[in-house]
């Protein structure tokens, strides 16, 4: 029997992105954002409350980087998540971390995350109940150890982190557990 919990963002896994952008003067902010979902073949949506540093530069520069979190750099994460650009302005440069211009948009890639995506702005949402980024993923770079033996992500090398909105809590993903399209297509021939 299930119990009544009331209202909870009962989403579980969400992701720990890093969302990295310039701001007018070319200063790299970063923050750690776990509503965010690719939306399209090609196209990331990240719901960024309208007035954060990370949403004004992105704003100015129309371009910006979102890498998944690992379990090694977790520490950082979640100081980005936790730290404010608009109230600290030597945020980035506190955790020790570098970064480079990406050669595909004008938006810093933080070298230590293992896997990026390199971004243009498409549009800003605004509604009653969403404010959201729209972004072109015009390219990905990885680090050759997260990468299988066919040159693609292995998710049990990235060891991504997940967020825990039930107790909040980051967990490292990694373990396969079935097939993506073939774990139910016995349900087909019923």
């Amino acid at each position: 029997m299930k119990k009544d919990l009331g209202l909870l963002q009962a989403v579980y896994p969400m992701p720990v992105l890093i969302v990295a952008a310039y701001d007018e003067t070319g200063k790299v902010n970063a923050m750690n954002v776990a509503w965010g979902q690719i939306c399209d073949e090609d196209k990331i949506i990240l719901f960024i409350g309208e007035g954060k540093k990370t949403w004004l530069n992105i704003k100015a520069s129309k371009a910006f980087t979102v890498a998944p979190a690992d379990e090694a750099h977790m520490d950082a994460a979640d100081f980005f998540g936790i730290a404010s650009g608009n109230k600290m302005d030597d945020k980035f440069e506190r955790t020790g971390y570098h970064a480079v211009k990406s050669d595909r948009v004008n938006a810093p890639v933080i070298e230590e995350f293992p896997l990026v995506m390199e971004c243009e702005l498409l549009e800003f949402l605004h509604t009653d109940y969403v404010d959201g980024i729209v972004g072109k993923i015009v390219n990905v770079k990885a680090e050759e150890a997260v990468l299988d033996e066919k040159g693609r992500v292995d998710p049990a090398k990235l060891h991504a982190l997940t967020f825990d909105t039930f107790q909040s809590g980051y967990y490292a993903t990694g373990e396969k557990v079935g097939k993506a399209w073939n774990a139910g297509a016995y349900l087909m021939k019923k």
